[in-house]
């Protein structure tokens, strides 16, 4: 369904430019980088949560039979990555979806509602992989 609107230097109505394309491709690119933070979280979620330690001491204690001592070394390294490139993404998006377009007069729904699509890229590389 085209969308239309009226021009107010000429006087008629004329086609909207974008519709729901613009959109779309434009949170589709923002999922490109945001791949960065994505992969964090994944990585917290399926490795360090699921650990029975959370300390390296807690690596010699009797009982304890899903401890990795890499893990416990890296997550601090993630968890501060994951903050600084979810953070930069998150305004980013906020921008995108919702500053930009007010400023131009869009309607933010259509942008928010895009804004679903930023997790696709990401998805697609964890069926690749």
């Amino acid at each position: 369904m085209a969308v239309y609107e009226t021009d107010d230097h000429v006087g008629h109505t004329v086609r909207a430019r974008g519709g729901l394309w613009v959109p779309g491709l434009v949170n589709l690119a923002l999922g490109v980088p945001a791949i960065v933070p994505l992969y964090l979280l994944w990585w917290l979620l399926t490795e360090y949560l699921p650990m029975d330690c959370r300390q390296v001491e807690d690596v010699v204690k009797p009982g304890v039979t899903n401890c990795n001592y890499t893990t416990l070394d890296h997550a601090g390294v993630v968890m501060f990555l994951l903050a600084v490139t979810g953070l930069f993404m998150l305004a980013l998006v906020f921008l995108v979806d919702v500053v930009l377009p007010r400023r131009r007069g869009r309607r933010t729904g259509v942008w928010l509602t895009a804004g679903l699509l930023v997790p696709v890229p990401f998805m697609v590389c964890l069926v690749l992989a």
